[in-house]
């Protein structure tokens, strides 16, 4: 025997009947927050700060990317 049971309801309607809570206030902060954090990322890769970073001469960073390189070459020359 089968028996099938067909209920016409909103999200919400359910959510209330089976008892689950509200989340949608916190969903909303919790995608505000991640959608600031995004656009914050993306200013940090407009063309005008990645030019800025890129002219900036300082030779200790010069020399830190060469022990960089170095130490990955040296650990692929050991294996």
């Amino acid at each position: 025997m089968k028996i099938t049971v067909n209920i016409d309801c909103t999200p919400e309607e359910a959510r209330e009947f089976l008892g689950f809570p509200n989340i949608q206030p916190m969903q909303e902060k919790v995608m505000k927050q991640m959608e600031d954090n995004l656009l914050a990322g993306i200013a940090g890769m407009s063309p005008d700060a990645i030019l800025r970073n890129w002219m900036s001469f300082n030779p200790e960073k010069i020399g830190d990317m060469f022990k960089m390189f170095g130490g990955m070459a040296g650990g692929a020359a050991k294996k």
